[in-house]
């Protein structure tokens, strides 16, 4: 997964920060903290919890986050006084305020999968890719009428399948319950519980028209 911002990319699997072309360095615990805060943007995380996911099971001061925020914000750029991407939230946590582009998908056929929301933009990765209210969930609905773990977009290559996974008030496509595997075509309206979103696939290969240009 990569997400790119301003002139930053983020790359988490090459577990780098790039500006441009060039690499930033960031040691590893600063470069978790950095994706954690973009994957769960614009969610204010706690200090407990970014304690719990940076060290787990390891006692820490709250000293020891705040040197891994300074250290992002050095790389990024920006300071405490003039946050353009790390916000504080004065005795509660942080959260990640920069817009942000995912990107996502298979790199070898260069399809990428979104689901769409009125406020979000969340990129699908391969395998599954579990919706429910559950921040752990890779598509992270906290509405009512939601599921802990909902439903189950799997994508593989170019099919993607959506799957419910016995919630309590059902998963539809195109205004039809989900009660079996389906599979997914560009532009198709989900619907779980109460909350309504468009399923989106991207190709880099040139349409017709553009061919024809």
């Amino acid at each position: 997964m990569r997400f790119q911002f301003e002139a930053f990319t983020v790359d988490d699997n090459a577990r780098q920060l790039l500006r441009g072309d060039v690499a930033v360095h960031l040691s590893p615990k600063a470069f978790d903290l950095l994706v954690t805060l973009i994957r769960e943007r614009p969610r204010v995380l706690a200090k407990a919890d970014l304690h719990a996911r940076l060290w787990p099971k390891t006692f820490v001061s709250d000293a020891s986050l705040a040197m891994l925020v300074a250290e992002v914000r050095a790389a990024l750029g920006e300071t405490a006084r003039q946050a353009r991407c790390v916000r504080t939230v004065h005795r509660h946590g942080y959260a990640f305020q920069g817009t942000v582009r995912e990107v996502a998908g298979d790199t070898q056929t260069g399809i990428g999968y979104w689901l769409v929301t009125p406020s979000r933009q969340i990129a699908l990765v391969p395998g599954d890719n579990i919706v429910g209210r559950d921040p752990e969930a890779r598509v992270w609905l906290d509405a009512p009428g939601v599921s802990r773990r909902h439903a189950c977009v799997h994508v593989e290559r170019d099919l993607v399948t959506l799957e419910d996974l016995g919630s309590k008030n059902s998963t539809h496509a195109n205004g039809s319950r989900v009660t079996t595997i389906v599979a997914l075509e560009d532009g198709a309206d989900l619907r779980f519980g109460s909350v309504q979103v468009t399923f989106r696939a991207w190709s880099d290969e040139p349409t017709r028209s553009e061919t024809d240009l």
